[in-house]
């Protein structure tokens, strides 16, 4: 099994957020997100060379059009990308770059142990490319970036599903050794054992105030991040995250119940951040209130 991905900062960047001019809205510093870092801001037009990186990059357009020029020692290619369009950059190699505009954008790096371990098979590299549009990619990035934007320490799981995401989605259709008629049909998964399931939650039940990483539980069950996804959804129908999510949620219904406990007490011990917290869960899932629930008990 591959080592698990360890939590990534500006320092395993390529150089372009630590240009000057460059005022990220926000990131993912500090925030103890494994195997990824995230950064949204607005960049200047700037022509500059970067050193190589230990971890892939991989920048969405989030407007424009706008020109771009790339290279090495020196600028070989340029398009002019249009909003929704990628920038990728493989880990390993330096980059000289030119940006035509003032340009939004979200970055996200990927180290390139959690790229290896979302794909089960030979060593994955990924190619370079300048204005690649890819839907599901996009979707998954925005997703990344609207974490940041209501940052609860408790979406660890979901930060842990969309990494794995991510990079199985750059390793089966941005890899040099992807197919030209398009990817195979995922084979179908035999799902967890009955012992596999009862471990998982049984870890999520111990845990269930804490941020439990999907590594965890896929240690429990023996198995890769990758393997484990897929075979927990097969057998449960839910991704890792949401039936994390309706468990605390299901749990919180019980105690509030019970009565035995204040609501702010009953959040924190299922894993949410705070009252409200869970309150706008609750509206979300459930349409209802922790108080109504109370009353109604």
């Amino acid at each position: 099994m591959t080592p698990q991905p360890r939590e990534l900062s500006l320092r395993d960047t390529n150089g372009i957020l630590g240009q000057p001019w460059i005022r990220p809205l926000r990131t993912s510093a500090g925030l103890g997100w494994p195997g990824v870092y995230v950064s949204t801001q607005r960049e200047r037009p700037y022509r500059a060379e970067f050193g190589a990186a230990p971890s892939h990059v991989l920048i969405l357009h989030l407007n424009g059009p706008v020109q771009v020029r790339r290279g090495h020692l020196g600028l070989t290619s340029a398009r002019t990308v249009p909003p929704g369009g990628f920038f990728l950059h493989p880990a390993g190699k330096d980059l000289t770059v030119e940006l035509g505009g003032d340009l939004d954008t979200t970055h996200v790096y990927v180290s390139d142990e959690a790229l290896q371990e979302a794909h089960d098979g030979p060593a994955v590299r990924l190619t370079e490319e300048l204005g690649a549009v890819d839907p599901l990619l996009e979707q998954l990035v925005l997703a990344l970036d609207g974490v940041l934007r209501r940052w609860e320490p408790t979406a660890r799981t979901y930060v842990d599903q969309l990494t794995a995401l991510v990079a199985g989605q750059l390793a089966q259709r941005h890899s040099s050794r992807r197919g030209t008629a398009g990817p195979p049909p995922p084979a179908r998964s035999a799902g967890l054992s009955d012992r596999q399931l009862a471990q998982v939650r049984e870890l999520l039940e111990e845990r269930l105030a804490e941020p439990v990483p999907l590594a965890a539980m896929a240690a429990v069950a023996g198995l890769s991040v990758s393997q484990f996804g897929r075979q927990f959804k097969a057998r449960v129908g839910l991704a890792p995250h949401q039936y994390l999510l309706r468990l605390r949620v299901d749990t919180a219904c019980r105690l509030l119940r019970e009565r035995s406990l204040p609501i702010a007490s009953v959040a924190t011990r299922c894993g949410f951040s705070h009252q409200e917290h869970l309150t706008r869960v609750m509206r979300r899932h459930l349409e209802t209130t922790p108080a109504a629930i109370r009353r109604d008990g």
